[in-house]
């Protein structure tokens, strides 16, 4: 496509050999008992980058009686929480340590550009140190004004065994969300990354050993959802699934999981609007809009996927992002300068496609866009930078998560109608503002229905601050004291002081 900034060379070599991704059970690596194996094609380059075990119930079952034997004996869940905090320490110091392969692997398998990569990974050991800090500071209340001769104890007790369940977008980033938290809580874990991007989670099994992580209390079983998700949320022995994916799955996991009323915690879809007001800085906003659209090719529950602007405003607008998103670099992911890479497969890029094709016929306007994109040297997995205009909010593609570099716009003329067309979705995972009148930033804040809003920013993210959705977005929270939480139950001890108890049966 002319007029774009397409990036062909690289900077970052590949690797000699494919990496070999394995099961961790038990503290050891180990292929599967039948020897199966799948292989993954670079989506960016392809070639062959990974081979992983595949496995299936026996590896499952194995692994979930390892978590079920480490939780029960207390090696993990009865340590004390400066101990832990200490191995979840070390861990992080072992990611940043490793970034380099880590970023490699994660761009590889999922086509992101390696400055995302890095940046991902070496992220995550902030999620890391930060669930390390809670491990120590965790504590429940006291009542001591129930009486002369009672005191109660609020206690917070780590769940069990956690069955976490990641997606193939961010694969380690989102494995930091959930593993060092519920580590932290105390309970051990059986982990299944998406067999798409296995390689950096069985990558961690060496940091957790040399961490001096007990074995047993995590292990990492690859294989697809059928049989290996399937028995992980279905298991009598499991305790909690915590899960990031689609909406659909997420549904079936709940289903699934009631026969066992095992607790659940979803991070699912979502359809992000943020609402452009005319008395904002322009300038900002049209930047966060095209980062926002184009972060991690839109394969981001979080992707600004439509945008809500004022109708004085829309026109230049929409021409600023235009001429923004030919200023951003589509092309080889293993180049640094690359801000934009590869989309996960064929099938996802095909899907995409017939999101733009069906806006068109229902009377959308392509003004960026709207196909497939070749890029010399490395392939044609790639799909254009994409602004549709014209959007009501009836079509699929205001609607649905296309998963893609591409942005809908839709227009709006008061407050009012803003917050009616931002709630307007079966997702409510986050959504933006841009206003300089706090006040209306505000009761945009309160009215729209998001488990994130962001005034004049768009995905600044902290390890201390909740992430989740409503609706359809899902259920439960990650990360912060409150994502910790979901790894706790919580038991009320209640205590007589003395033998002042009034008997109930009348003595003779």
């Amino acid at each position: 496509m002319k007029d774009l900034n397409i990036v062909t060379g690289q900077t970052v070599a590949m690797p000699s050999a494919p990496y070999q991704a394995r099961h961790f059970i038990n503290g050891v690596y180990q292929d599967s008992v039948n020897g199966r194996t799948s292989t993954r094609m670079s989506p960016s380059h392809g070639v062959l980058v990974s081979e992983a075990a595949l496995g299936g119930e026996a590896e499952v079952e194995a692994a979930i009686t390892s978590a079920r034997s480490a939780f029960d004996d207390g090696r993990w869940s009865r340590l004390s929480g400066k101990d832990r905090a200490a191995v979840l320490t070390k861990v992080a110091d072992l990611i940043e340590e490793n970034v380099e392969a880590l970023a490699l692997m994660e761009t590889l398998e999922s086509g992101k550009p390696i400055g995302q990569s890095r940046g991902e990974c070496g992220g995550a050991a902030d999620l890391w140190r930060y669930a390390a800090s809670l491990a120590r500071t965790s504590h429940g209340d006291s009542h001591n004004t129930l009486g002369a001769d009672i005191m109660a104890v609020v206690l917070k007790e780590p769940i069990g065994v956690v069955s976490i369940i990641t997606p193939w977008n961010f694969p380690f980033w989102i494995l930091g969300q959930k593993l060092p938290f519920a580590l932290a809580a105390g309970c051990t874990c059986v982990v299944k990354p998406s067999e798409m991007t296995p390689s950096t989670t069985a990558m961690l099994g060496d940091l957790l050993n040399r961490a001096g992580l007990p074995a047993g209390v995590c292990n990492i079983v690859l294989g697809y959802g059928a049989p290996v998700g399937s028995v992980m949320t279905t298991h009598k022995d499991v305790d909690m699934v915590t899960f990031t994916g689609s909406t659909a799955v997420g549904k079936l996991i709940t289903k699934t999981a009631g026969d066992t009323l095992k607790k659940v915690a979803l991070e699912l879809g979502g359809k992000n609007p943020q609402v452009i007001f005319p008395n904002c800085d322009l300038e900002n906003a049209a930047d966060a809009v095209t980062f926002g659209i184009y972060f991690n090719v839109g394969q981001c529950c979080n992707s600004s996927s439509r945008i809500i602007v004022h109708e004085d405003i829309a026109d230049a607008f929409v021409a600023r992002v235009v001429e923004m998103s030919r200023r951003v670099a589509f092309g080889n992911p293993l180049n640094e300068a690359t801000q934009v890479g590869a989309i996960v497969t064929d099938e996802h890029r095909a899907k995409i496609d017939g999101y733009v094709r069906d806006a068109v016929k229902a009377g959308a306007e392509v003004v960026l866009g709207g196909g497939g994109l070749t890029v010399d040297g490395v392939g044609s997995q790639f799909f254009e930078p994409t602004v549709v205009r014209g959007v009501t909010p009836d079509m699929a593609i205001a609607r649905e998560e296309v998963f893609g570099p591409v942005l809908a716009v839709l227009t709006f003329r008061t407050l009012d109608q803003a917050i009616a067309l931002a709630n307007d979705a079966t997702y409510g995972l986050s959504a933006g503002i841009w206003c300089d009148d706090i006040h209306t930033c505000l009761e945009f804040s309160r009215r729209v229905q998001a488990g994130t809003v962001w005034t004049n920013t768009w995905m600044d993210g902290f390890p201390e601050v909740a992430f989740g959705g409503v609706k359809q977005s899902g259920q439960g929270r990650e990360i912060g004291s409150y994502g910790f939480d979901e790894f706790l139950e919580v038991k009320s001890l209640v205590m007589r002081i003395g033998r002042t108890r009034t008997p109930w049966v009348k003595q003779d």
